[in-house]
């Protein structure tokens, strides 16, 4: 249970730093300065992906143990609600996220200019060691209100990319959870089954790079120019990460049919 329990952490760590970014990215609209959001979304991206590296072998090696005891007699090892379980800890990353979503878009702010000052990352995060940089930190604090919530709803609903966001989210989130779950029940193909997530996340990986982020990239360009107005894309990324949460959710229930369809294909 101790292995399950890091799992869970990884995957929550995994999905608060990868929905973060949205946050990154509107604080270098308001600090005018898109390149460098997208270097500081780097360092989040970077946490994400070593979690994801450790998460991996983890969630396989509890794939193997479950797949041992099933030969030994036949005993309930649970492995779907375990596996339910780390699409769970993907949704409370995400509302994590989403709590400390304010924070971050006002920190980023100062950190996209802090970076431009240092020149480097690592320059960056000295100055930031420094204990009296860190005396009025308590002024970027900020919690999520039902005001924020309220403008969301009451301005534009961009429902086609709250559609498409939610669908590549949940993909993404049990592609490789569906992948291992098949290679149980498919034991005869386990090494197939296990590398064939590429088949299910490569779907997610057209809808993302073909219809989401070009537009977010033409809506950003046109906040820079000053063709659209800044809470245009305070609401915009406000609807993304509330759609990779409701992605979160819908990923509970692909999660055994995914793992269906891939036994069919490869099968």
């Amino acid at each position: 249970m101790l292995a399950w329990g890091f799992v869970f952490l990884l995957t929550i760590i995994i999905h608060t730093t990868d929905s973060l970014s949205y946050a990154l990215r509107l604080g270098g609209l308001r600090a005018r300065r898109i390149g460098l959001a997208l270097t500081v979304a780097g360092m989040l991206l970077l946490i994400s992906r070593t979690s994801n590296m450790a998460q991996g072998p983890l969630l396989g090696g509890m794939v193997d143990q479950a797949k041992a005891a099933a030969r030994m007699g036949g005993a309930d090892v649970r492995l779907e609600l375990h596996m339910h379980g780390v699409l769970l800890a993907a949704t409370f990353g995400t509302m994590l996220a989403i709590l400390l979503y304010p924070t971050v878009v006002r920190m980023s702010a100062r950190w996209i200019v802090h970076l431009e000052r240092t020149g480097s990352i690592p320059a960056m995060v000295r100055h930031f060691m420094l204990r009296n940089r860190w005396k009025y930190a308590g002024y970027y604090i900020k919690r999520p209100t039902w005001s924020m919530l309220t403008s969301l709803l009451s301005g534009v609903i961009p429902k086609r990319l709250i559609v498409l966001n939610m669908t590549v989210t949940a993909i993404y989130t049990t592609g490789v959870v569906s992948a291992l779950y098949a290679s149980f029940l498919w034991p005869a193909q386990s090494t197939a089954m296990s590398m064939s997530s590429g088949l299910i996340n490569g779907v997610a990986t057209v809808l993302l790079t073909l219809l989401i982020d070009p537009r977010l990239a033409v809506l950003s360009e046109k906040t820079l120019r000053g063709e659209l107005p800044l809470n245009r894309m305070n609401s915009m990324y406000g609807w993304m990460i509330i759609s990779r949460l409701a992605g979160t959710l819908l990923a509970q229930l692909l999660l055994v049919p995914l793992a269906i369809w891939l036994g069919w294909v490869m099968g």
